[in-house]
């Protein structure tokens, strides 16, 4: 919106061909005050005060909250699951690629089985999935590859290999759908200059249409990784001790049940905040190069919100 102008009495010249002798004075840019902006953050500020209100009200013990935020049983659980979305991250990623270099294959074999896998892992819930794996040896006892591997199925599904496998492949999915629409994002053009120059199908996927790629499978692949830390609080059906099931463990003992769930909402929330700073920077760096102007840091952003509401003066 257009800033105001107050001009003085010699802002306008006088009558007749001569030039006046008085020099101008300087403009004053006045902003344009934005009421609603004040009466909207009021509104918010209070609606935020009178939830703090309500929770301080209610029969919550927060002493128990802090001392139980650093419990050493917390703080495992919370490692545990770092580690478990970590893996199960690092898994969905390769078989991604894989699947989706698989899909856009013109073997008919190929692209049938990826459609398929895709089709099931994205089409039952992670939690039946879980479930299946976690029951795995109600209908095989045995694992046996052969020559290569025989054991108890009981003995390889271990509450890490079921979560394990029950996110992994779930994930995958999903990262198969995410790298195919960032590999079709990338001009033909390029592939067919690599193969021009004499490259083969798998050096130029992985030294030119992958690292092009990549500015498009960034940001949604923060998302699944994001989604995935908390998605991994499912496991804790499949008796694998991360935070959730650690902080519930302690709830049930010390009968702090809703204390127990903060301190796990404020590590899952600490969780994202940390890996969702770290996407957005990753974002950043990848749109170099694509972008006239990288977008603005948070403290970029947070200076320039703030310097919104100072009055200004403009000489001229």
């Amino acid at each position: 919106m257009t800033d105001k102008i107050e001009k003085g009495p010699a802002d306008t010249p006088p009558a007749g061909s001569g030039a006046s002798d008085t020099p101008y004075e300087a403009i004053k840019a006045i902003p344009v005050r934005h009421y609603g902006r004040w009466v909207s953050g009021v509104i918010v500020v209070a609606l935020l005060g009178w939830l703090v209100y309500a929770f301080s009200q209610g029969n919550v013990i927060w002493a128990t909250v802090k001392d139980k935020l650093f419990d050493p049983a917390v703080l495992s659980g919370l490692g545990n699951t770092v580690i478990i979305s970590v893996s199960s991250m690092a898994l969905g990623l390769l078989l991604g690629i894989v699947f989706a270099v698989m899909r856009l294959s013109k073997n008919p074999v190929t692209g049938a089985v990826s459609w398929l896998y895709i089709w099931f892992f994205r089409g039952t819930p992670v939690y039946v999935q879980l479930l299946v794996w976690f029951n795995l040896s109600l209908i095989f006892q045995y694992i046996n590859l052969g020559p290569i591997y025989k054991n108890e199925t009981v003995d390889v599904m271990t509450p890490f290999m079921v979560a394990l496998l029950g996110l992994g492949l779930n994930e995958g999915a999903y990262m198969a759908e995410i790298v195919r629409a960032g590999i079709q994002s990338v001009d033909e053009g390029q592939t067919e200059a690599a193969h021009a120059l004499g490259m083969p199908q798998t050096k130029t996927m992985r030294r030119i249409v992958l690292p092009q790629a990549m500015r498009v499978i960034i940001p949604p692949t923060g998302n699944e990784f994001i989604n995935m830390l908390k998605t991994s609080s499912l496991v804790s059906a499949v008796q694998y001790t991360e935070l959730l099931r650690a902080s519930s463990n302690i709830g049930n003992t010390a009968g702090a049940i809703m204390e127990m769930l903060f301190v796990a909402s404020f590590w899952y929330l600490a969780l994202t905040s940390v890996f969702s700073v770290g996407q957005y920077y990753l974002e950043r760096r990848f749109a170099r190069g694509s972008t006239r102007n990288l977008p603005p840091t948070p403290f970029q952003r947070l200076r320039a919100n703030l310097n919104m509401f100072r009055r200004t003066e403009v000489a001229r």
